[in-house]
């Protein structure tokens, strides 16, 4: 399933793949907004010489709320990003391709706001990816959109959410607990869209068999805090239920927002080093 659809989804790659896994998403208008928002979107190696050469994308845009056609940004930007992602030559490093990709959604999604009929409303979009191969999973993020790591029953965030109270905290004009119930946590520092180039945050990371990663939109993560998370999402889940479980729980007690979260257990690994730019097999 791409776009903002509200059934869970489910891959199983073969097991020949050099990285096995399995996901399932799901997104929510919540309980007050009549439109979503979100957009989900994914590219899945269609063969092995696409696993080891591409490997999987995962992708989701929240469209800034208060912004003109917030839905039309989070969309273009999604399949600007999936399109790119395909489109890559073979072998490509992930976080320099993500970055790339990343750059091109903006100036694409930044022009169509210029041309918006609805003058003087920039189009905006917060976008959260993360791309799999090998043993490596590639994360890149403008906006307060996140990523969790669920490793051995605990949650780590792999993003830093660009807020102005998040700037304001690196910058040593709040603490952090000041910054939790500041006003500014919802105001965005960064975004997609919003000016002709943005500055993407990448980070790389090893996975494990057992990982699940969490991507989700921030309808989610502000109701529910990152340690309740990993009861829900134990090694005998099954995903779709608990993407549905996800979402209930964040609309039960908020629903303000529009919720979204992706699900990627990874089932096994292969693990490479790397040579000169090159994957060799580690014994």
């Amino acid at each position: 399933m791409e776009g903002a659809g509200g059934v869970a989804y489910r891959y199983r790659p073969t097991q020949s793949s050099m990285l096995d896994l399995e996901f399932a998403q799901l997104s929510d208008p919540g309980k007050v907004r009549t439109q979503n928002e979100d957009y989900l979107g994914h590219v899945i190696p269609d063969s092995p010489a696409q696993v080891r050469s591409h490997g999987w994308l995962f992708a989701l845009a929240d469209g800034v709320g208060g912004h003109a056609e917030g839905e039309v940004a989070s969309r273009m930007a999604v399949e600007s990003v999936m399109g790119g992602f395909r489109a890559a030559a073979g072998g490509d490093l992930h976080t320099t391709l993500l970055a790339r990709l990343v750059q091109a959604a903006n100036a694409q999604v930044f022009e169509a706001g210029l041309k918006s009929t609805q003058r003087g409303h920039a189009m905006a979009t917060t976008i959260v990816l993360c791309a799999l191969r090998f043993d490596r999973a590639a994360v890149a993020h403008v906006g307060d959109s996140r990523c969790y790591l669920i490793r051995r029953g605990h949650a780590t965030t792999l993003t830093k959410d660009h807020t102005v109270a998040n700037e304001q905290v690196r910058l040593g004009a709040l603490s952090g607990l000041e910054a939790a119930g500041a006003p500014s946590r919802h105001m965005l520092s960064r975004s997609v869209g919003n000016e002709m180039f943005v500055s993407v945050e990448i980070s790389d990371h090893q996975v494990e068999a057992g990982d699940v990663l969490l991507l989700c939109s921030d309808g989610f993560h502000g109701a529910v805090a990152a340690r309740e998370i990993p009861p829900m999402i134990t090694p005998t889940t099954d995903l779709s239920a608990a993407a549905r479980d996800l979402v209930s729980v964040a609309k039960d007690r908020d629903g303000s927002d529009n919720v979204s979260v992706q699900l990627v257990r990874i089932r096994a690994v292969e693990r490479v080093g790397m040579y000169r730019g090159r994957p060799y097999k580690l014994h």
